[in-house]
């Protein structure tokens, strides 16, 4: 009698789309240098390669979008990005994305695409401190990590991840605080998405405004966005700064303020200048952490302004340019504020 082969009971693995854009991971230092390096040298082929046993979490698909430093990154890359990540998503054969990205820029591509990705699958933001060369590089246990969580079926639904240093962080709640340490990125409002620790991961509670794949914004035509600067406020801060950002075409300002996102007294009467000629100004805080509250120690509603609330300068750009595609109106990029 003939006996029957015993069956796989292994499930299939998950698919996996990873789209690199450059970086300190895929940097090389020169040689003899432990100190300087180029980013964007190796392939996504080759950071694979580093990682050993990362083809065991998932079929992992490759493509590389961009390889730059990410302190080049801006709207047209960004909306390739999007693009291409939104066409894995949509892709019913692919159960997530990972992003390996340079860490200057990462929480501000993280929350753009927070912003205008559609759906529940998981994407992940990677990157390292240390480039690919360097003694004891960062990048490859990153990306084994980063690779676990895109696959993990749990990770849907949470929006875009960033992953560093054994650590999940929210797209909306993560910042880089640190110029050369590996344990860089922090997420001081809400706290951790989670941790990882080779693959092995634990999943926290979710903590993002809104819900995943739900804002509604679209991404913009060609890349471009409405222009928005951000002016940097200081003691004995002046309107010229101000003054220029208008004449030079901006549609939006932020305000690094100091402390609750304040303004010297010559710097105020020029952004409420600018907020009266229909420039939307949001006062944001330089201090790192806290919340920008209206109509504290600077009367929003007479002024016209807009408050950031928890987004510092940078992601209250972002969330600015994208708003400023929808309305003009304060009341209403306000509410944003207090939405995403």
């Amino acid at each position: 009698m003939a006996r029957s082969r015993p069956r796989n009971t292994e499930p299939p693995r998950p698919k996996v789309a990873v789209l690199a854009t450059g970086g300190t991971i895929a940097g090389a230092q020169a040689p003899g240098s432990r100190r300087g390096y180029k980013p964007g040298i190796f392939s996504i082929e080759s950071l694979i390669a580093a990682a050993p046993g990362i083809e065991s979490l998932a079929r992992l698909e490759t493509a590389h979008v961009a390889n730059i430093g990410s302190q080049d990154m801006g709207e047209a890359v960004w909306t390739r990005l999007a693009r291409r990540i939104q066409a894995s998503i949509d892709d019913p054969g692919v159960s997530g994305v990972v992003v390996t990205h340079g860490t200057d820029t990462m929480e501000e591509t993280a929350y753009f695409l927070d912003l205008v990705l559609h759906g529940s699958k998981p994407v992940v933001l990677v990157g390292a401190m240390r480039p690919a060369t360097a003694m004891s590089a960062d990048g490859p246990m990153n990306l084994y990590n980063a690779v676990a969580t895109a696959a993990h079926p749990e990770a849907g639904g949470r929006g875009v991840l960033v992953v560093a240093n054994d650590e999940i962080h929210h797209a909306r709640e993560v910042t880089k605080t640190n110029t050369t340490l590996i344990g860089t990125f922090k997420s001081s409002h809400r706290g951790l998405a989670g941790l990882v620790s080779s693959a092995r991961i634990h999943f926290y509670g979710a903590a993002r405004r809104g819900k995943a794949g739900t804002t509604g914004f679209a991404l913009p035509r060609r890349g471009r966005l409405p222009r928005v600067d951000i002016v940097y406020a200081h003691a004995g801060m002046g309107p010229d700064l101000i003054r220029a950002a208008v004449r030079a075409g901006a549609r939006g300002l932020v305000i690094a303020g100091v402390g609750n996102g304040n303004i010297a007294t010559p710097a105020l009467k020029a952004a409420t200048e600018a907020a009266r000629a229909g420039v939307a100004v949001v006062r944001s805080s330089r201090t790192g952490g806290g919340i920008v509250e209206r109509n504290v120690e600077v009367d929003d509603d007479w002024h016209g302004f807009i408050a950031a609330d928890e987004l510092n300068p940078q992601k209250a750009r972002i969330l600015l340019m994208l708003g400023l595609t929808r309305t003009r109106d304060p009341f209403l990029l306000q509410q944003m504020f207090y939405a995403y």
